[in-house]
């Protein structure tokens, strides 16, 4: 008897604000916390705001910095905070942008939702950013940032070298317990990234959707390393 080698999705929650959804969220077993650093969103922590909440995961738990638009001097002030930090940059900062940190950073790709998703050229964007440690995939939504909704997952050669899903992408974008394991099984990404999926309000986490959450992804996993 066969089996597909097992592979473990790693899990990042975003915008957090508070310590108890922190602890929440490490107790859940997430490899992965984000905050917030565009003033502009309902989940905004200042840098002194997210290296206070950073400070407070163990060991192998990252902290991941988001930005949009930002300038160098407040990306520094950032780093300087929270210096273990990944970055992720989801604006519209060009590849120079992105390296002018000199940190590690995820790039998101933000896809128009419905039909117009499939216009969308994701290899040239791989390709555009293949100094990115992987491309979160988010739905494209009027502003910036995650809107909770999902593009179509069906839209993309995941398969593809360029896009080596196996390591370089997250999924983001609506994602939730209830598809979840839809959304794993069918991109079979490196990551998958959530926020308003295990919400209650925004920027206030629930504890009972983010462990429904991890046990979908932890499901997912299992279904994808069953014998063959």
């Amino acid at each position: 008897m066969d089996y597909v080698n097992p592979h473990r999705t790693r899990i990042k929650i975003c915008g957090l604000t508070r310590e108890a959804d922190v602890d929440a969220v490490v107790q859940a077993g997430a490899d992965a916390v984000g905050f917030v650093l565009y003033p502009k969103s309902p989940r905004f922590v200042s840098p002194e705001r997210a290296a206070a909440l950073a400070a407070r995961l163990p060991a192998f738990v990252t902290p991941v910095l988001l930005f949009v638009n930002a300038s160098p001097e407040f990306i520094a002030k950032a780093v300087a905070a929270v210096p273990l930090a990944l970055l992720q940059f989801h604006g519209d900062e060009s590849p120079a942008d992105c390296l002018a940190s000199a940190r590690p950073y995820l790039r998101a790709a933000r896809i128009p939702t419905g039909t117009a998703g499939a216009g969308f050229d994701l290899l040239k964007y791989a390709q555009d950013f293949a100094t990115a440690q992987a491309i979160l995939l988010d739905a494209h939504v009027d502003g910036y940032g995650g809107g909770g909704q999902s593009f179509d997952w069906t839209a993309f050669p995941w398969s593809h070298p360029l896009l080596n899903a196996g390591s370089r992408l997250v999924l983001s974008g609506g994602l939730d317990a209830a598809n979840a394991i839809d959304g794993i099984s069918r991109v079979r990404p490196w990551a998958v990234d959530v926020s308003s999926g295990v919400e209650v309000s925004k920027g206030i986490k629930d504890p009972e959707k983010i462990h429904r959450f991890v046990a979908a992804v932890r499901a997912a996993d299992a279904s994808l390393s069953r014998p063959t």
